[in-house]
């Protein structure tokens, strides 16, 4: 998702209000509880973008799913931006402060894909040698993609290591096509 400026300074202002109220965790906590409800559930998510429902309905359907669920601060934030009619933005919003939250504690993001995933030694196995690197806490997300065959990608931050067997078949059909005395065979 793109992160859009009103997403970035309401996130911000969240970050900046959950610090001074020391309650980061229990914010971050509550966001990752929002992000993953929008995400995983289409219906809501268009019912947040709808502009035929009203402000008010969309509020009280927020306080009756997440009432119980999430802190005072979380709570009290979510209706503000309701109010403001950026409830639009919410999906926005808790991603940029889960990535504002990884930033202030330098955690970093890890993706590992493979063809048929990681058992837990391999995964533990795998986070020791990222995290030896990394003079930070690492996130190792894993991913599924069939089409890789074999072997792995490993993406952390911006830097990625494709040592899947799809990659080493194209690196070949490549070299053999660039090779005018193969060509014909």
């Amino acid at each position: 998702m793109i992160e859009t400026r009103v997403a970035y300074r309401y996130a911000k202002s969240l970050m900046d209000l959950s610090l001074e109220k020391g309650e980061l965790e229990q914010v971050r906590n509550d966001m990752q509880l929002v992000f993953n409800t929008i995400n995983e559930n289409r219906d809501f998510a268009l019912m947040l973008k709808s502009p035929v429902i009203k402000t008010d309905k969309k509020l009280d359907i927020l306080k009756s799913i997440f009432t119980e669920k999430i802190g005072l601060v979380s709570s009290e934030f979510i209706e503000i931006i309701t109010r403001k009619r950026r409830e639009i933005e919410l999906a926005g919003i808790t991603e940029s402060f889960l990535n504002q939250y990884k930033k202030h504690k330098q955690i970093i993001s890890a993706v590992i894909t493979t063809a048929t995933g990681l058992d837990k030694s391999l995964h533990d196995k795998v986070l020791a040698i990222v995290t030896g690197g990394a003079k930070s806490e690492v996130e190792l997300t894993e991913k599924i993609n069939k089409d890789l065959i074999g072997g792995f990608i490993l993406r952390i931050g911006d830097q990625q290591v494709d040592a899947s067997i799809l990659r080493q078949i194209k690196n070949l059909d490549r070299s053999f096509s660039e090779n005018p005395n193969v060509k014909g065979i």
